[in-house]
């Protein structure tokens, strides 16, 4: 169960982009919905639009995540780190991930490496208290 829990939302989203990209038809840029606004001006959202919405949402998730300390925290950041690394491969090898909507959702990965560590770091720190007395 641990286990499951430490999985990276990010990855999660990255797997569902995964699921649509292979698909010959997907296209990052095909919209997804439009609106006209009150000020009649056209507002439309594209399927990459929809993904980097919901890498935002798993981000924001996963630096919560980051800010507990407790025995499964180096599992969440290794696995953050191989979903950066993935993804980072993926986009520049796999032509169907070389859009910017891919690239924004590496670098929500890359995000959540930088910031888990750095929470943790600080965390640490902030636990672990010397005495500069000498005594």
């Amino acid at each position: 169960m641990r286990f499951i829990l430490s999985v990276p939302l990010i990855a999660v989203v990255m797997v569902v982009y995964t699921a649509l990209a292979i698909n010959p038809n997907f296209s990052a840029g095909s919209a997804f919905m439009d609106w006209v606004l009150p000020s009649e001006a056209e507002f439309f959202l594209t399927l990459g639009d929809i993904f980097v919405m919901l890498g935002l949402v798993a981000l924001f998730f996963e630096i919560i995540k980051s800010a507990r300390l407790g025995p499964g925290t180096i599992v969440d950041h290794m696995l953050s780190t191989a979903t950066f690394i993935i993804a980072l491969i993926v986009f520049l090898l796999v032509p169907p991930f070389g859009t910017p909507s891919f690239f924004l959702l590496m670098l929500m990965a890359l995000v959540d490496v930088v910031a888990g560590y750095t929470v943790s770091i600080f965390s640490a720190r902030r636990d672990y208290s010397v005495n500069r007395d000498g005594l």
